[in-house]
């Protein structure tokens, strides 16, 4: 199962110093049969993508939480095996749970087939969402929209031999 974990450039470093995404069971996003119902959709790439986007959500949330941490979204994308991810059947069709899985324990870095990052020019929009992020989980249109604006940047794809590059330890 491909699942797409949230992380922010602090996080993508420690996982890169470490070998391994998670410490124990950690939260990721997969194509789960709850986003299958809500997407509509039987495209696997388009399902995905979906995923991709709840997991580029999460990533956001840790970047709210995280002041330090430069503005920009990341995600990975790992292959794990289907019975290391589970999805809770009850949160199933909860938009806030819409394609969430747990990953059993940590997954090795190497495992990873691809590393999301927003580019440098998303900055300034991934910062202001981040912001409003808790106006908008109130219920605030006006701060919705400006989270909805860091969606508009695509992430940026990246093979992960440029790790190292990323976290700024490359030679």
């Amino acid at each position: 199962m491909r699942v797409y974990v949230p992380l922010t450039l602090p996080g993508l470093s420690e996982a890169y110093k470490t070998g391994e995404l998670g410490a124990g069971p950690f939260v990721a996003y997969a194509v789960t049969p709850g986003l299958r119902e809500w997407y509509l959709s039987d495209d696997i790439e388009e399902l995905e993508y979906a995923a991709l986007s709840r997991a580029a959500l999460a990533s956001l949330r840790l970047l709210a939480a995280d002041p330090e941490a430069p503005r920009r979204r990341v995600v990975v994308a790992v292959d794990v095996p289907d019975r290391a991810a589970s999805a809770d059947p009850d949160r199933g069709l909860d938009p806030a749970a819409l394609g969430e899985v747990r990953v059993a324990g940590p997954v090795a870095l190497a495992k990873a087939a691809s590393v999301h990052v927003d580019a440098p020019d998303a900055q300034a929009d991934v910062t202001a969402a981040a912001e409003a992020l808790p106006a908008a989980d109130g219920g605030d249109d006006d701060a919705q929209f400006v989270v909805d604006g860091a969606e508009d940047h695509e992430l940026l794809w990246f093979a992960t031999q440029e790790i190292a590059n990323l976290v700024g330890r490359g030679d």
